[in-house]
């Protein structure tokens, strides 16, 4: 079937039916889950289209509940009054939202230390939150929930860092396998006595183990926690990267020895200071890139990928039904996106349909980011006329949108600027197209200017009064027409045809059926 030209199609395809507003996902319209850690203590809470949810709330104390335990066997005390003043605002927080009852979860500091359960019970008595101790591999089929979150298909090996362990979980098709926890956290690895060679040492025989157990299988790595995070700002600024959007940055195992190489020789000063990473962050940089280091020399990824979701996202995951897991995680984001702003919802399904002629080649991938372009071309509509285009092209280039790597991201913001200019000289676009090819660029501009002539021609999101015939053959592009849809076709629609026709070198041609 010719799903381009099939006047039978569901406006809902071929991406599913909309998810956000189902009454059995309701319930996950606001959800708040705390995440007790060895190094930092955070709520989120998620809001809006809960398969792609925004962060309505977050925030983190670095309380080093797990800074010492090494050598005590108890949680830092410092730590843990500030953890325990955290979560008594945490909780007030959600009381004072009307939030159903937060899910807490505590990882290795507090299952390891003694005075772990008598921590938990003094939450309880001051907050009344409970907080649900998970071992290892809870933790790491947690983490690797979360990246299944923002890759619903994926396959590799999630490698999840916190402050006193680190876990690996293998993913395939989209299922959590095989899952171990290590203790490779930094605040453990600081405790090692030897300096940095004995570190070292310690740490090439831990992964050499959980190599054995893992297999030699190569495969993607993908990267959550603090630290990770940390080391990827730092390589962005050394190679320069101009999309400053963590999650999906990816790096090859050349990028991570050059930026070994930077941290060992830089100030921890003048690296904070480029990459904009907080001090306490920073401590635990050099015993990460250790592990870094020898977990990609050891299990050789195709190559790293930064996953900006981890337990809190994967806390959420396991509220979803199956249909919702399931479902396109941008689209979903993007139809949430429409309903809530643009001016007709419903718009840009049918926006979708007119402009897909122009598209003929296009596979599945490719068809998603235009259906998202469609979606989002209306939803900064609020904004001054002479900003809308940057507004768009920000709203792609820096929304908490899952589901697509950097270059795609990068596609949809340039489409979405064309969809309100002609031109993109001196924008901040330019910086950002070495992230496409040149058949990309050309495609994105294409797209652009067919939703901004096509966003001319409905007064209604569910009525289509035009439609496009694309002839490459004959080099014609013909507009066709319905009778009520004449007087639409005023003095700034034609120049935009024009525009249009002329984008693709052909000859504009227009038909009232």
């Amino acid at each position: 079937m010719n799903m381009q030209m099939d006047p039978d199609m569901p406006h809902w395809e071929p991406f599913g039916r909309p998810l956000f507003d189902d009454p059995s996902v309701k319930s996950l319209s606001r959800v708040g889950v705390v995440d007790v850690g060895s190094n930092s203590v955070r709520l989120v809470i998620f809001d809006g289209a809960a398969r792609s949810p925004a962060y309505f709330f977050n925030e983190k104390i670095m309380c080093g509940l797990g800074s010492g335990l090494s050598d005590t066997g108890r949680l830092n005390p410092e730590g843990r009054e500030r953890a325990l003043r955290a979560l008594a605002r945490f909780q007030a927080l959600a009381d004072h939202m009307d939030m159903p009852p937060l899910s807490a979860a505590a990882t290795a500091a507090v299952r390891d230390a003694e005075d772990g359960p008598d921590f938990c019970a003094e939450v309880k008595a001051r907050t009344g939150l409970d907080i649900h101790v998970i071992d290892g591999a809870e933790e790491a089929r947690l983490s690797a929930q979360g990246v299944l979150l923002g890759w619903p298909d994926a396959s590799g090996l999630v490698c999840d860092i916190g402050g006193s362990s680190m876990e690996l979980a293998v993913l395939r098709d989209g299922a959590v396998g095989d899952r171990e926890t290590s203790a490779l956290g930094p605040l453990k690895l600081q405790t090692i006595k030897g300096g940095r060679s004995a570190r070292q040492d310690h740490i090439r025989k831990v992964v050499a183990d959980l190599h054995a157990r893992f297999g030699a299988e190569r495969q993607r790595l993908f990267l959550v926690g603090g630290s990770w995070r940390a080391i990827a700002k730092i390589d962005m600024a050394r190679r320069g990267y101009p999309l400053k959007v963590l999650h999906e940055y990816t790096m090859s195992a050349e990028d991570i020895a050059e930026t070994a190489a930077l941290i060992a020789r830089t100030e921890s000063d003048d690296l904070r200071a480029m990459a904009k990473v907080s001090g306490t962050r920073m401590e635990l940089v050099p015993y990460a890139i250790d592990v870094l280091t020898c977990l990609v020399e050891t299990f050789q990824p195709i190559d790293i990928a930064v996953s900006s979701y981890g337990i809190r996202e994967g806390m959420l995951y396991e509220q979803m039904p199956q249909k919702l897991r399931e479902s396109d995680p941008l689209i979903e984001a993007c139809r949430f996106a429409e309903a809530k702003d643009a001016r007709s919802p419903g718009y840009g399904s049918t926006l979708f349909r007119f402009v897909l002629p122009l598209f003929p080649h296009a596979d599945r991938a490719r068809l998603r980011l235009i259906k998202a372009a469609c979606l989002l071309h209306d939803v900064s509509w609020r904004a001054h006329p002479d900003y809308r285009a940057e507004t768009c092209f920000d709203y792609a280039t820096r929304a908490n949108l899952c589901g697509l790597d950097h270059g795609e991201r990068v596609f949809l913001a340039l489409a979405l600027l064309h969809r309100y200019t002609k031109k993109r000289s001196g924008s901040r676009v330019e910086s950002l197209l070495p992230l496409l090819t040149e058949a990309d660029v050309a495609e994105a501009e294409l797209l652009g200017r067919a939703m901004r002539f096509g966003a001319m021609l409905w007064l209604r999101g569910d009525q289509p009064t035009a439609g496009l015939n694309w002839d490459a053959e004959a080099g014609i592009l013909e507009l066709r027409l319905a009778p009520e849809a004449r007087d639409l076709f005023g003095e700034v629609p034609e120049s935009r045809f024009n525009a249009l026709a002329s984008a693709l070198g052909a000859e504009p041609a227009v038909r009232v059926d």
